[in-house]
C-alpha cells in the first residue's frame, strides 16, 4: 500500500514544521499533533498511512505513544518511524522493540526519512 497520508507527532512546532514542509515538497498529505496523547487519538480518528514520532515529549513519551499505538486493534496496522533526538544505539533498540518500524535521528536528512518511508510503502 503505498503511503500518501502522514501524521507528525511532535512537540516543536519548529520540528513539526520542518517534517511537515519537506514531506509535502515530496507529495504527501501531511497532518500534525503536538503531543503523544494527541497523537494517538488523531492515529485513531485519521487512519493514516504512517505515524512520524518524536520520542522526547511532556507527558507521554513516543516510546510509550508508539507501544500504544502498535498495540491497539485500530492502530496496530499504521507503522511508525520514531524521529528523535535521541540517537544513541540503545535508544533506537528500545524504539524498535516498542513496535516502531524504523528509526531517524534528528537533524533529519530528507534523503533518510524518505528513504525509509519508501521502503515501508
Amino acid at each position: 500500500m503505498p503511503i500518501k497520508n502522514i501524521l507528525v507527532v511532535d512537540d516543536s512546532a519548529t520540528d513539526r514544521q520542518h517534517l511537515t514542509d519537506m514531506l509535502v515538497k515530496n507529495g504527501f498529505q501531511v497532518f500534525g499533533a503536538d503531543s503523544a496523547i494527541d497523537g494517538i487519538a488523531k492515529a485513531r480518528q485519521l487512519k493514516p498511512d504512517l505515524v512520524v514520532m518524536d520520542v522526547v515529549m511532556p507527558g507521554q513519551n513516543g516510546f510509550q505513544a508508539t507501544r500504544a499505538l502498535t498495540r491497539d486493534e485500530e492502530t496496530k496496522d499504521i507503522p511508525v518511524i520514531i524521529c528523535s533526538s535521541k540517537g544513541q544505539e540503545t535508544d533506537k533498540v528500545w524504539g524498535l522493540r516498542q513496535g516502531a518500524r524504523d528509526y531517524v535521528v534528528k537533524p533529519v536528512k530528507p534523503d533518510d526519512l524518505l528513504s525509509k518511508i519508501s521502503a515501508l510503502g
